[in-house]
């Protein structure tokens, strides 16, 4: 199953405060390496789907967002963590570097 599309910043609020741990990959349509970041989010998605939930966010739909945490580079992926950015994970990675930053706070 793909990532989903966070649609605006109040979808965004509400997961903060009801996920406890989450993924969101920071991406925008004209963003070439970010569309190599996007299979990998899906397999997260995918891997992960029954622990965590992990979300794709437009920033230029949601410039808010990247304002509030300083998104000034993407591709981005955040791991929040009780509604907190725990580590944020900028550029094209592999996708093992994904995964075991993922699985460290898991637990």
């Amino acid at each position: 199953m793909p990532a989903a599309y966070i649609e605006n910043e109040t979808e965004f609020d509400a997961l903060l405060n009801a996920e406890s741990l989450f993924v969101v990959d920071c991406t925008a349509a004209w963003c070439g390496p970010c569309k190599l970041v996007a299979p990998l989010m899906d397999k997260l998605a995918d891997e992960y789907g029954d622990r965590v939930k992990v979300f794709k966010l437009d920033l230029d739909a949601n410039q808010g967002v990247a304002k509030r945490y300083g998104i000034r580079s993407i591709p981005a992926v955040m791991f929040f963590q009780q509604g907190d950015v725990a580590e944020t994970l900028v550029g094209v990675k592999k996708y093992d570097e994904y995964n075991e930053t993922l699985s460290k706070y898991l637990g």
